[in-house]
């Protein structure tokens, strides 16, 4: 071998050396998660893009058996969705990968139902990818845990279903570069039934952050856990279209609210010819005020069966865009407690309490009901509750939340031993009180509470085993 063809080899490989270096890069250099939220605030407004199976059905929940075939955007351009985004000023796009009806829209190795068999045989997730970096845009991803073609849905959720899960999420986190934010839908609500037991949230949850420790995970589960607290999510959730609505007096955590710029989220064969939001009430009624309170709004333009962006929809973002720019930071977010992961081993435990006040009994504070409440007698002057386990177990957090701000200081104790012993004594007056230690093994559990505004009331009491 001549001594330029060993140069040019060596040149090449060292190239791809380099490259695949920096494509892995932001693996590995960690952001605390108190400045990933800060930036995903600051980004203020973004692009949802619903565009999958059901675009092709008119129906948002189309049949799970709908073949692949009809999947066929013949004018796909996703440069036409990031040059639409850029002219309403918007910071990034997020992309339904899979929705509930399970159609993959990138060339995945765990199943047969996706893009790759339609006509379009094109990965519509590195394509947009593309050309929203390219535009200069961040990129997030949606994914869907409900699943109904591959029936992951309740009462069928098997060991498959969460390797597959993890799989797809493998894929999508590790061959598109660097995903901002995965925003999870489908999982823990009314509708879809499939609890954080069901597929195991901390697993999910700890997987996307050893594959991109940067990125962002959001449940939208926004309208079940308090405004307050950071439960399964690192944003807090709000689909505004379902009613759901963050507080735009009060609130200061990091929050993320979405509506469609039409009357739904997937394209309809009405689109077209239909009004659009108004791009002037958007703008001073929705996003403006949504940004003065940490909130970043992610606004819908479902894509046709083209694959393009309606005229009229490009319209009203272009005259958003002349109306309303990014000013920069928004305030900086106070501190925050981490958020729980863990499932709560204290849900339907048998639980005990001193005497509470007519029926809102001791079972209402661990029934996984946020609108329910085991509320203290007036008469009783130290009141407590307890969770009782059938053995012991391993533990190290406990979140009290209540409905409303009220219990300013108390003690938690644990039972070990035929022993109460000691976990927290002290002062905490947030509506969501979250207390980590180090691992502990106990039968029991119990809060005393010293001091409250009014009657003391717990709507949920939480304990968990974090992995850490």
């Amino acid at each position: 071998m001549n001594k330029k063809l060993l140069i040019c080899l060596f040149i090449f490989s060292a190239s791809l050396t380099l490259g695949a270096k920096a494509q892995n890069d932001f693996k590995k250099t960690s952001i605390p998660l108190a400045e990933l939220q800060q930036q995903f605030v600051d980004l203020r407004f973004g692009m949802f893009i619903h565009f999958n199976i059901p675009t092709y059905m008119d129906q948002d929940w189309p049949d799970p058996d709908a073949p692949a075939s009809i999947f066929n955007p013949t004018k796909l351009n996703c440069d036409q969705w990031a040059k639409a985004a850029k002219s309403a000023n918007m910071s990034y796009g997020c992309l339904t990968t899979k929705h509930h009806s399970g159609f993959c829209i990138w060339d995945t190795k765990t199943t047969d139902y996706n893009v790759m068999n339609s006509p379009l045989k094109r990965d519509v997730v590195r394509e947009y990818t593309n050309a929203f970096r390219k535009a200069g845009l961040k990129v997030m991803l949606y994914y869907s845990i409900l699943d109904t073609h591959h029936r992951l849905r309740p009462n069928m959720i098997n060991r498959k279903h969460i390797e597959m899960v993890k799989a797809q999420i493998t894929e999508l986190l590790s061959n598109y570069g660097e995903i901002s934010a995965l925003i999870i839908d489908g999982w823990d609500a009314p509708w879809s039934r499939i609890s954080y037991d069901d597929i195991p949230f901390e697993d999910i949850y700890k997987l996307v952050k050893s594959l991109q420790p940067n990125c962002v995970l959001m449940d939208l589960n926004g309208a079940k856990y308090p405004a307050e607290g950071l439960y399964y999510s690192d944003i807090k959730t709000y689909e505004m279209g379902a009613g759901q609505r963050v507080s735009k007096e009060s609130n200061r955590m990091p929050a993320l609210a979405c509506l469609p710029i039409n009357k739904a989220w997937f394209w309809k064969t009405t689109f077209p010819t239909e009004p659009v939001k108004d791009p002037v009430k958007l703008v001073n009624e929705t996003l403006i005020p949504l940004n003065k309170v940490d909130c970043n709004f992610i606004l819908n333009v479902a894509p046709n069966r083209d694959g393009l962006i309606d005229d009229n929809a490009i319209a009203a973002l272009k005259q958003i865009g002349q109306l309303w720019k990014n000013e920069g930071p928004v305030n900086k977010l106070p501190e925050l407690d981490a958020p729980i992961i863990a499932s709560n081993i204290a849900k339907h435990q048998p639980a005990s309490s001193s005497w509470g006040d007519d029926d809102n009994i001791m079972d209402l504070a661990n029934d996984d009901d946020f609108t329910t409440s085991w509320v203290s007698n007036k008469t009783v002057e130290h009141p407590w509750y307890e969770i009782d386990f059938d053995r012991d177990r391993a533990f190290n957090t406990i979140s009290i939340a209540e409905d409303k701000a009220n219990i300013s200081k108390y003690k938690l104790e644990y039972y070990e031993n035929s022993v109460w012993k000691p976990l927290f004594d002290g002062e905490n007056s947030k509506r969501v009180k979250v207390n980590r230690f180090n691992r502990v093994w106990g039968s029991k559990v119990r809060i005393w509470i010293e001091k409250s505004d009014r009657q003391p009331s717990i709507a949920e009491f939480g304990v968990y085993d974090e992995q850490r």
